[in-house]
């Protein structure tokens, strides 16, 4: 009974640690296939890290880059803003420069266009004046072309207007003695028709012009007139007393001597001689004083 208990025992006890074997065998197994699953996990993770540190050395050398350009732009960005407000402080300098200068330029529109009103006006009366005058001379013209008609007529007498100058061109012979200054009775006849028109004319100058022939003068009338000058001068001032005395005022009279010096016509030919032997009585405008 004993013996068969202490065998039951005994299989009990070697049933108990072949199972405990198994158990612990079995564990083991599981523990190395787990080891293997995370030294595999592991190895696949270091990878992971090693692309994960790479790609990270990467980005941060990317960042760097980045961070760099972006101070460049910064700078440029800050460069371009200072640029700015000196161009803005420029623009502005120019614009009011320029502001002020049209407000010169239209001031000096204004002055130009008040100065050329101002001017048209006193062209518009120096024209009428001007034509005034015109119409004056050109009534004096007709005038005298009436009064000495008949010495007109006989070539005693020629008158020309041209451009506001007024000319009574008188031959000697109807004025003068041959050799002689003083004008003659029937002369003085004819300087007076001229005076009956000339006093009335206005804001003219008299002109008496004394001219002669090209022939000298000879003998004993060379102590009184030594030369052609002398002559012709003589003969003007003459004409300038008539007028003067019968009250031409002296202040617009003035008498010139040419001589032989200003003909119009060929001193080789008598008629030539005739033509150039002449007193000239000229309107013309009076000099500023």
């Amino acid at each position: 009974m004993v013996k068969r208990l202490t065998s039951v025992l005994l299989m009990a006890c070697i049933s108990f640690a072949l199972s405990g074997c198994l158990v612990k065998q079995s564990t083991y197994l599981k523990k190395a296939e787990e080891a293997d699953t995370l030294s595999k996990d592991l190895s696949s993770l270091q990878e992971q890290y090693q692309a994960l540190s790479a790609e990270n050395a990467s980005l941060k050398t990317q960042l760097a880059k980045l961070t760099d350009e972006a101070a460049e732009v910064t700078k440029e960005k800050e460069k371009l803003a200072a640029d700015n407000k000196e161009l803005e402080k420029v623009l502005k300098a120019k614009s009011d420069s320029l502001s002020q200068t049209i407000s010169d330029l239209r001031q000096k529109i204004a002055d130009l266009e008040g100065e050329n009103g101002r001017l048209r006006a006193e062209i518009a009366a120096t024209q009428k004046a001007k034509e005034e005058k015109v119409k004056e001379v050109s009534k004096t013209y007709e005038d005298l072309l009436d009064k000495m008609k008949n010495e007109i007529s006989q070539g005693q007498v020629t008158i020309s207007e041209l451009k506001g100058k007024l000319t009574v061109n008188m031959v000697d012979a109807i004025l003068f003695d041959s050799g002689k200054a003083e004008v003659k009775p029937e002369g003085l006849q004819v300087l007076q028709k001229v005076v009956d028109i000339l006093k009335d004319v206005k804001d003219k100058a008299i002109r008496i012009e004394g001219h002669t022939d090209n022939i000298q003068i000879v003998g004993n009338l060379t102590k009184k007139f030594p030369t052609n000058w002398e002559l012709s001068a003589a003969r003007a001032i003459n004409v300038t007393r008539f007028l003067q005395s019968r009250g031409i005022d002296p202040q617009v009279l003035a008498a010139v001597a040419y001589g032989e010096f200003k003909p119009v016509a060929d001193n080789a030919t008598e008629e030539g001689k005739a033509k150039n032997r002449r007193i000239e009585i000229i309107l013309v405008p009076k000099e500023a004083p």
